[in-house]
C-alpha cells in the first residue's frame, strides 16, 4: 500500500498492485485495473517513486536475475 493525498487534502493508502496507469493534465490522475480514475494531490514522479518502494519492499523490484 502506499500513501497518497486526495486534492483536499486528506491521506488514504492504495493497493499499488491495483495501478495501470499515471497521468499528469495537470493533476495526477492513477487509472486502477477495473477502470476507476483517482485525481490526487501527489505529484506524477512522488506517487512512481513510492510504487518503486513498495515494489521493493515485497521483493517485486530491483531483484537481479540470474
Amino acid at each position: 500500500m502506499i500513501e497518497l493525498e486526495r486534492l483536499n487534502g486528506d491521506k488514504f493508502y492504495l493497493n499499488a498492485l491495483l495501478i495501470e496507469q499515471i497521468q499528469s493534465h495537470p493533476d495526477t490522475t492513477i487509472t486502477l485495473t477495473n477502470g476507476k480514475k483517482i485525481v490526487v494531490k501527489t505529484e506524477e514522479e512522488e506517487v512512481v517513486k513510492k510504487i518503486k518502494q513498495f515494489y521493493r519492499e515485497i521483493g517485486l523490484y530491483g531483484m537481479e536475475h540470474k
